[in-house]
């Protein structure tokens, strides 16, 4: 049967098939085709030439005649499939966008692929719409009506931009041993306990962790990063009251940086970060002693991104929280192994974003106070 089909090749075909198997970016059906022609040329018998392209006699069939009938091109690229129809008009693909964008129905928190389908069917004339329909045109066009981010737009004020410029101006300045600029912050946990035996892995099978848990309360992480020295510190307490970020101050002049002249502090603006927590928690003297050698710099509200010490938290959760921590004593004894290694190594966060780049990345936070310096001035020259 398969003997009609003769393959005999020009010079330019069997340059152009060469070339074709040798170019290294070309999809491998394409390549099986243009070897199985030039094999066929070779006069290689059928069985030969699957063995070696590893194909099936099929294959080989309908390249031959494709090639003997149609041409080349036939032979070396399937033509194109028509495909079914898109099912949503324009206009009904413009009334999708919209009723995702609307609030949902009553009763329902957001929007559905299930809900959106049974909406587009009472609006059109269809009689039914597949989820996958749905998902598709939404995903042409972005949208996720399933999802929410919660987010907090700062005030971009003169304010604002001081504090950030003070806080990168810190960060670019040189090391020096006896002005430390450490980053300090605190995060909670959970104290998450097993109700069964979790099962190690093995081989062949993964560990096993039952669902349920048992919840054992909450813990409060004080963290301290210096930014120079590669060195953090890690506190748990029961919670953050500011008797206790006053006992933080006191641990970081007395026991930290006791030859230090002046240690440099970035913390964002907490109710408990203030003076005042050192005065209620020891007498006017001991405070005042503690906050002489302190130098507190206050990120931006809602600003916490510029605070170093956040990146070192998401490390710890990452390397050392994210499994079930059962008591507070397990607790502080897997925080300071993550501590002392971590140390160890001299780990440090390499801060890339300066004033000079703050200037040029975020033009939209000074031209209001460009243009209201030239009130300002207008102002005054009236």
């Amino acid at each position: 049967m398969n003997v009609r089909y003769r393959v005999t090749l020009s010079e330019l075909e069997r340059k152009r098939l060469e070339d074709l198997v040798a170019r290294g970016r070309t999809k491998v059906r394409d390549v099986k085709r243009a070897q199985i022609l030039l094999a066929a040329a070779a006069a290689q018998c059928e069985g030969q030439i699957a063995a070696a392209v590893g194909t099936s006699l099929a294959t080989i069939y309908r390249t031959k005649r494709c090639f003997v009938e149609e041409g080349m091109e036939s032979a070396l690229h399937d033509a194109p499939r028509p495909g079914g129809g898109r099912k949503l008009s324009g206009k009904e693909e413009a009334l999708l966008i919209a009723t995702a964008c609307s609030e949902p129905p009553e009763g329902r928190a957001r929007w559905t692929l299930d809900l959106l389908a049974d909406r587009m069917v009472a609006l059109t004339g269809h009689s039914d719409l597949s989820d996958e329909t749905v998902r598709r045109r939404l995903a042409e066009n972005e949208l996720k009506p399933w999802q929410q981010k919660m987010w907090c737009v700062p005030t971009i004020n003169s304010e604002y931009v001081a504090r950030m410029e003070d806080v990168l101006d810190l960060y670019a300045e040189p090391a020096d041993p006896t002005r430390p600029v450490l980053c300090f912050d605190e995060s909670p946990t959970q104290l998450i306990g097993e109700v069964r035996e979790p099962q190690p892995v093995a081989p062949g099978a993964p560990a096993r962790v039952d669902y349920e848990y048992q919840r054992n309360g909450t813990a409060n992480l004080f963290v301290v990063l210096d930014v120079h020295r590669g060195w953090r510190h890690v506190d748990v307490t029961e919670q953050r009251a500011s008797y206790q970020f006053a006992h933080q101050m006191k641990a970081l002049v007395d026991e930290h940086y006791p030859d230090a002249v002046r240690i440099r502090v970035v913390m964002d603006n907490l109710s408990t970060h203030s003076a005042a927590a050192l005065y209620d928690t020891f007498e006017p003297a001991e405070a005042r002693r503690i906050l002489r050698k302190l130098e507190i710099h206050y990120v931006p509200k809602h600003a916490s991104w510029l605070n170093m010490v956040e990146i070192e938290i998401g490390v710890l959760k990452r390397q050392c929280l994210d499994r079930r921590i059962a008591d507070r004593e397990s607790l502080v004894r897997e925080i300071a192994a993550w501590e002392q290694a971590r140390n160890a190594v001299g780990a440090r966060i390499r801060w890339m974003f300066t004033t000079e780049r703050a200037r040029e990345k975020l033009g939209r936070v000074y031209r209001p106070l460009a243009k209201a310096r030239e009130e300002a001035a207008h102002d005054v020259a009236a």
